[in-house]
């Protein structure tokens, strides 16, 4: 039943803006734009933060005119950060985290734009880079690790702002193309080729990046850090096809295909292959 009424909500949202388009053009691909990019689930409240966040140390950077909330469990002079995906905080990784501890390293979790306790409403893979970076220009992380979106924006941060100190990445389940994310968009809207092209137009001013271009696995062609990149099978939010990308093009990268996991990617033993990752020299 859910199903059905996403299905039905969607494709009357759709129609709506395909008949905005014929009249104002542009407050169609606003009003698009503004669905693609403002997540609606992911926020945390401060007075009521999972366990697993309440007990870290919490850092807020101020960023342009936003902020940007870290989370850190103090450790040893390597740092992981940590960037969790859409729709999602830093609570997701309490699985993890349990197998991080014990290496003795200072992990620190990162609140995407407009996730968990972080502000603003927008949010984007270049965006996430940025508040990546400005975390990073403080901790100089030797280990980052990403899942989904928050793997492509650690691809989209490494292009550009080329951190000489990270020495390993890991990526679960990580879409590359951006392309592909925005035409299943406009499928499942099923909006028309006038709101299409101006979403495209608007990506290409927005981030400086032509939209066949802004593709993870093409950027990591030149990465030279070392990758552990990890796919499910039956992802049905990011195709394997997107994980088997990155695998193709990343120079020194491990590449692990699990049965069953799903988006998530929880599992005991593949984060026994992360902590072996992580330890190998």
């Amino acid at each position: 039943m859910k199903k059905l009424y996403f299905f039905i909500a969607t494709k009357t949202i759709g129609l709506y803006l395909n008949c905005l388009s014929y009249i104002n053009a542009t407050s169609a691909r606003r009003k698009a734009y503004a669905l693609f990019s403002q997540p609606r689930k992911g926020r945390l409240k401060k007075e009521r933060l999972p366990r697993t966040l309440f007990f870290s140390v919490h850092e807020l950077f101020e960023y342009k005119s936003e902020t940007i909330q870290t989370y850190v469990w103090e450790g040893d002079e390597t740092i992981i950060v940590l960037a969790h995906g859409w729709e999602s905080n830093s609570s997701r990784w309490k699985k993890l985290l349990v197998q991080l501890k014990p290496l003795g390293h200072t992990i620190i979790a990162v609140d995407a734009p407009a996730h968990g306790l972080s502000s603003g409403k927008e949010f984007n893979a270049p965006k996430y880079a940025e508040f990546l970076n400005e975390v990073s220009k403080k901790y100089q992380p030797k280990i980052v690790i990403g899942h989904s979106i928050g793997g492509a924006a650690l691809a989209f941060y490494l292009n550009k702002y080329e951190n000489p100190t990270v020495e390993k990445v890991i990526l679960l389940g990580a879409p590359s193309e951006f392309k592909l994310l925005s035409d299943n968009f406009v499928s499942m809207l099923s909006l028309n080729n006038r709101i299409k092209h101006r979403l495209e137009v608007y990506y290409q001013k927005k981030f400086g990046i032509a939209i066949d271009a802004f593709a993870g696995h093409k950027f990591a062609a030149n990465f030279s850090q070392k990758a552990l990149i990890a796919h499910d099978r039956k992802d049905k939010i990011v195709l394997v096809s997107e994980g088997r990308k990155y695998a193709e093009t990343w120079k020194q990268a491990v590449y692990i295909e699990t049965e069953g996991l799903g988006h998530s990617m929880h599992d005991t033993a593949l984060y026994q292959k992360i902590i072996q990752f992580i330890q190998e020299r």
